[in-house]
């Protein structure tokens, strides 16, 4: 392991051999290759040992990484009124996607009660029973009184409306690899299309049975990048594409020659599922990403998967499966784009930044007095960490889509960033 790296115990060491070993097996019966999504998907939610199923801490000082709401109480309280907002306009409901440690709903529901805007159910989706229990936990400690309006799921409800909010929860959702690679001569396309200039998008089939381009024209064949094993563990291994969706997605996609990047099918099957239930009102997403240009910018050729262990950051997915959360950044193009063919409205797309201070988050910041320095100080820093361009204030983005919503919200009344989607 990198000499950077803290040392695991020796328990969490074997917890990791295990899963280790549970995916080398899903990897034999699946002919001893899987693609990179069916492997972050095991990593992370294998049942009683992906990072987000075990029991190992995941937020805060002790955990791998801190989210906003562990950050500081005013990130859920300023998102409590813009999910006022929503549920006047369609339906006193909430439902919280991967709800973490439970802070952001406590927060919010604290401070919608303080407003008199509570809801009639607060409904969390979460797949890990161990931060159920965590969050069950926190409500019983912080709210106990309010205990009969937060529910839990195992699955999306068939009809909601209301408010759906999902904080960091796009980018720990599994995404395929895919690698664009240039070559002198290669296959036709399998559609036979050809894009403008004689450039081709082409999937590589093996073996491979060259057949020269025309004089002048440039292709990339793709490859999907995924995870085999050898006699030292986890290893890379590229396949043609197979998955008609994944390659009609990465035949849109214009990069330069020799390629690394992430499509996130998952997130198109998220947004879909939601937007079939949602009869009235609005979900947020709030992540960090960018807009399709910017996400597959010629520099960034290598991709933008990251791993989190022990507030250390660094890109080797195979390091201790199970003992660290392995992300990648949004597409928020593909997220609007999705939204809007699954008959969804993009109400609004800013950073977060913006949407801190639309919705009033310097305002709470006053319900402290400066001369209380104990509670000011470590607030007002907080508040300079979600806010700021060189923390999360411009790296995290909140997109706002939504069904038979009149009005528009206030989060996204300044700083629109549609233009960059």
């Amino acid at each position: 392991m990198p000499a950077t790296l803290p040392l695991p115990s020796a328990e969490a060491q074997a917890h990791s051999s295990r899963l280790t070993e549970f995916i080398q097996q899903d990897i034999a019966a699946q002919g001893g290759w899987i693609s990179f999504a069916r492997y972050m998907e095991l990593a992370l939610y294998a049942p009683g040992l992906g990072y987000y199923t075990a029991g190992a801490h995941k937020f805060g000082a002790a955990g791998d990484f801190i989210t906003a709401p562990e950050l500081s109480p005013l990130f859920g309280r300023t998102l409590a009124r813009q999910v006022a907002e929503i549920m006047s306009h369609s339906a006193p409901y909430i439902l919280e996607l991967g709800a973490g440690s439970g802070k952001l709903a406590a927060d919010m529901l604290a401070e919608l009660e303080q407003s008199g805007s509570l809801p009639v159910s607060y409904a969390i989706l979460e797949v890990s029973a161990d931060l159920r229990a965590r969050q069950q936990a926190l409500m019983r400690e912080r709210l106990p009184h309010l205990l009969d309006r937060v529910h839990w799921l195992d699955a999306l409800p068939e009809k909601f409306s209301g408010a759906i909010v999902a904080n960091e929860v796009l980018d720990a959702l599994p995404v395929h690899l895919v690698h664009w690679r240039a070559v002198a001569e290669m296959l036709p396309s399998p559609t036979g299309g050809r894009g403008a200039g004689g450039e081709g998008y082409y999937s590589a089939k093996l073996p491979l049975s060259p057949t020269p381009l025309p004089e002048g024209a440039r292709g990339l064949v793709l490859w999907e990048r995924g995870v085999s094993v050898n006699d030292n563990g986890f290893i890379w291994q590229e396949r043609p594409i197979s998955d008609a969706a994944l390659l009609d997605a990465a035949q849109k996609i214009k990069v330069p020659d020799d390629y690394v990047s992430e499509i996130c099918l998952a997130a198109r099957g998220l947004i879909n599922s939601l937007a079939q239930r949602l009869g009235q009102g609005a979900m947020l997403f709030i992540d960090y990403g960018f807009g399709a240009r910017e996400f597959y910018h010629p520099q960034r050729s290598s991709g933008t998967l990251m791993c989190h262990y022990r507030h250390h950051s660094h890109d080797d997915p195979f390091f201790l499966p199970g003992l660290q959360d392995i992300t990648a950044h949004v597409n928020f193009t593909s997220i609007a784009e999705c939204g809007i063919d699954a008959g969804l409205e993009l109400i609004g797309y800013t950073s977060q930044a913006f949407f801190l201070i639309n919705c009033g988050i310097t305002e709470l910041l006053q319900d402290t007095s400066p001369e209380n320095l104990r509670d000011f100080l470590p607030l007002s820093a907080q508040l300079q960490k979600l806010t700021s361009p060189a923390e999360m204030g411009e790296l995290f983005k909140v997109i706002a889509l939504g069904k038979n919503m009149a009005k528009p919200l206030r989060g996204f009344a300044r700083g629109d960033l549609t233009r960059s989607l």
